[in-house]
């Protein structure tokens, strides 16, 4: 039996809060590799969480996304935010949901939209899509 190595926890989860900055700035892995002076592939290892970013890479990723270093570690598995009840960590559903290229993409387009009665409505629309029940 082959024993592949799993990634760390704390890997995956800075490689995905890199790739969620990485989107929200609307960056291509490409141009963030030419910025750090490495290939779009190194990039998407980092983003999965398969190749740790080492201190320095780290600082310099930070630099060119405009965040903290400490962004990378928000709600990390295993940080004070994480220990105890599931309800302690509301805002990782968020970060899943903003992670993902639909997610992002919905996000945008909908604070464009200027008339709350619409944004209600739509809130009502994917309600009902995933089978919630909409209140009138």
């Amino acid at each position: 039996m082959v024993n592949k190595k799993v990634p760390n926890p704390i890997d995956v989860h800075v490689g995905g809060r890199v790739r969620l900055r990485r989107m929200m700035q609307n960056m291509s892995q490409e141009k963030l590799g030419e910025s750090l002076g490495i290939t779009f592939q190194q990039i998407q290892k980092y983003e999965k969480g398969t190749n740790r970013i080492g201190a320095s890479r780290l600082q310099h990723i930070s630099s060119v996304l405009q965040v903290p270093v400490s962004f990378f570690f928000e709600d990390a598995p295993g940080s004070p935010s994480d220990v105890g009840f599931e309800e302690a960590r509301p805002a990782a559903f968020v970060t899943d949901f903003l992670s993902s290229a639909e997610g992002l993409q919905l996000n945008r387009a909908f604070v464009r939209i200027k008339d709350p009665k619409v944004r209600r409505k739509i809130v009502d629309l994917v309600r009902a899509v995933a089978g919630e029940e909409v209140a009138d």
